[in-house]
C-alpha cells in the first residue's frame, strides 16, 4: 500500500490553485502545514486512513523543483465526465495540456483518462475505466 505521494513545486500558491481546482471533487481536502499542501481523504471513525496521502511541497534540500522524467500521479474519477470536467478545471487553474480526454486503447478498451502538467511541470492524469459505462466517448 502506498501511505503518500509527493511533488515538488517552487510556487505553493500556484500549486494550491491547480490542485484546488480538481482534487476535492475527487474527495481529497486541503490542509495547509507550514506553509505546504497536505491533500488528504477523509478518515472514517473506526478505520485506518484512506491512503494514499497526497503532498505538495517545496524541495526539502532548498534547491529548485524539477519534474521526473517518467513520473506520473494517476487519480481515479468517478466516470468519464468527470475526467473531462476536472481536466477542464485544472486546465483553467493554470496547467497545461498532455493528452485531452478519451480512449486509450493501448491501456484496454474502457481505459478514459486525460493527462496535464501542474504549472511546475508535474504529470498528472485522471483516469476512469469501467466496463460497464457506456459505449466510447460520450
Amino acid at each position: 500500500m502506498i501511505a503518500y505521494i509527493t511533488v515538488g513545486v517552487d510556487d505553493i500558491d500556484r500549486a494550491e490553485r491547480f490542485y484546488s481546482a480538481f482534487l476535492p471533487a475527487l474527495g481529497y481536502r486541503l490542509e495547509v502545514i507550514h506553509g505546504e499542501l497536505s491533500y488528504a481523504l477523509p478518515e472514517k471513525p473506526g478505520h485506518a486512513p484512506s491512503l494514499p496521502e497526497f503532498y505538495v511541497k517545496r524541495p526539502f534540500d532548498g534547491g529548485p523543483a524539477s519534474a521526473g522524467n517518467g513520473t506520473m500521479v494517476a487519480f481515479q474519477a468517478r466516470n468519464q465526465q468527470q475526467v473531462r470536467d476536472l481536466h477542464a478545471a485544472a486546465l483553467a487553474a493554470g496547467g497545461s495540456d498532455e493528452g485531452q480526454p478519451g480512449f486509450r486503447d493501448l491501456y484496454g478498451p474502457n481505459f478514459f483518462v486525460a493527462y496535464l502538467r501542474d504549472p511546475q511541470g508535474n504529470k498528472i492524469a485522471l483516469y476512469f475505466s469501467n466496463r460497464n459505462e457506456p459505449g466510447r466517448d460520450v
